[in-house]
């Protein structure tokens, strides 16, 4: 029989059942619900199944099946965050019969008198309360689904604190916040009010929670990547340069959502670019020195950077209390490199990457070594820049290599100097150009490679960087 029996899934706005509802639900021998509403089908059913633990109940519906058709209750539309999903992924859908009623987020954008067809949605349900923070704080209006971990008291909190950690307290006073209580039911309530006013009041657990700010313009705002040293803070030229951080960036191959530690940020650069880059993407950036976190606090600052956090102090002691990361960058490690990546290895998710930057010939030595010894597959690139301005009718010197390829540098997809992987027993040659940079071969705007002895009017030849992926 379990294959013609179907399963009807009533939405319940309010207090009551819809007649029509009714007549469909007496023609079920069992009915899913949570103790809110098993007051209104203990007279049509004599089994009533549990709405959680969620594996529980499916396992029990199915069985229930075998013996007729059998209703489940949900508040409000069962396909918008509710139990609908769960039951598409266990049930086929010949099976199921959806009826909705108003969604809880319908009903609060009425109570607000607000359109909803331009709101940003979040549910907040099974995630830590620091996680949205960047999501709720980049856009002008948010509706929150919160759960008893995200109260909406909790949150207020939350975006207050990070705000005020930013040095964005004029920010954090204009922002108001609206809570819709119990919606549908005789006690709904209706709250407005700041930030600091939500946060020191307490609301009934069904609550559905609007957040709205003016438009606010960070630093940079409009572009998406390719940040110049000079629209960075930085003290005395201490800043990852624009084309060795557009290396690096390619080279950990950003998720959309995780965790990025920037360990040794300096000024944070290239936390900077990875955070405006990926506004889901939750940074650390780890300096143990004073100027170093004031530019950092600066820069987060200025580009209105809410998914990117300064955690003081040195690393690996600094580390202990971050989340595990999926991503790792090693821009500098004070004397300390060795257990660095070792605690950075441990920590790192399964599939993650780890990449260093090194300019002294010593750690671009030995960080491929260490990162192996921790079991990660190793890759080493070579990066070397100059810039120039042309004057006209000027022919720049590095035309001719065009014209004989086998004597130039092969250049890599990105136009940047790359070596080979690395092998257990490799020590790449231009290990020892580190030592005598005179004789290295350098790479310009236009990724082409060019040799010492060339002369290009107003030419800036940068610090050859030598950049270390490694993949767990």
């Amino acid at each position: 029989m379990s294959d013609i029996s179907e399963i009807y899934v009533f939405g319940v706005s309010g207090t009551a059942l819809v007649p029509d509802h009714e007549q469909l639900l007496r023609t079920c021998h069992a009915v899913v619900t949570s103790k809110r509403f098993s007051s209104l089908v203990t007279k049509y059913c004599d089994t009533v199944i549990p709405v959680t633990p969620l594996k529980k109940m499916v396992g029990q519906l199915r069985a229930a099946l075998s013996s007729g058709n059998v209703a489940v209750l949900a508040s409000g539309d069962p396909l918008f965050y509710g139990i609908g999903r769960t039951l598409l992924n266990n049930f086929a859908s010949e099976q199921l019969r959806f009826y909705p009623a108003l969604s809880a987020m319908q009903l609060a954008c009425a109570r607000f008198k607000m359109p909803w067809d331009d709101l940003f949605l979040l549910s907040l349900h099974g995630r830590q309360p620091g996680d949205a923070v960047a999501q709720i704080l980049s856009r002008q209006r948010v509706m929150l689904f919160t759960d008893g971990n995200n109260s909406p008291d909790i949150i207020a909190a939350t975006l207050q604190s990070r705000l005020n950690s930013m040095g964005l307290a004029g920010q954090a006073g204009d922002i108001r916040v609206g809570v819709a209580e119990n919606l549908g039911l005789p006690d709904e309530q209706l709250t407005r009010g700041t930030l600091a006013d939500i946060a020191a009041r307490k609301f009934a657990p069904l609550n559905m929670m609007l957040v709205e700010q003016p438009a606010v313009v960070g630093k940079g705002s409009g572009l998406v990547f390719g940040l110049h040293e000079d629209e960075i803070s930085h003290s005395r030229g201490l800043i990852t340069k624009a084309e060795v951080r557009a290396v690096i960036l390619h080279c950990l191959r950003l998720p959309g959502r995780g965790v990025f530690w920037d360990v040794g940020g300096g000024s944070g650069s290239v936390s900077v670019e990875a955070a405006r880059l990926c506004a889901d993407l939750q940074v650390f950036t780890v300096e143990q020195k004073l100027e170093g976190q004031e530019n950092i606090s600066k820069n987060i600052c200025d580009f209105r950077l809410y998914n990117m956090q300064l955690v003081r102090g040195r690393a690996p002691e600094a580390l202990v209390e971050l989340p595990d990361p999926d991503r790792i960058f090693i821009g500098g490690s004070g004397g300390a490199l060795a257990s660095i990546i070792k605690d950075c290895a441990e920590r790192l998710q399964a599939g993650g990457r780890m990449v260093a930057s090194a300019v002294l010939a010593e750690t671009a030595e030995k960080a491929p070594e260490l990162m192996r010894s921790q079991g990660l597959h190793v890759e080493v690139c070579r990066v070397a820049v100059t810039r120039y301005h042309p004057q006209p009718s000027q022919k720049p010197a590095w035309l001719d290599h065009n014209r004989q390829p086998q004597q130039a540098l092969k250049v890599g997809r990105c136009g940047m100097a790359r070596s080979q992987v690395l092998q257990l027993s490799d020590k790449p040659a231009w290990l020892d150009h580190i030592r005598q940079p005179q004789q290295a071969l350098k790479v310009g705007h236009c990724g082409m490679a060019r040799s010492q002895e060339q002369r290009l009017s107003e030419k800036q030849r940068l610090n050859p960087i030598t950049i270390i992926t490694g993949k767990k």
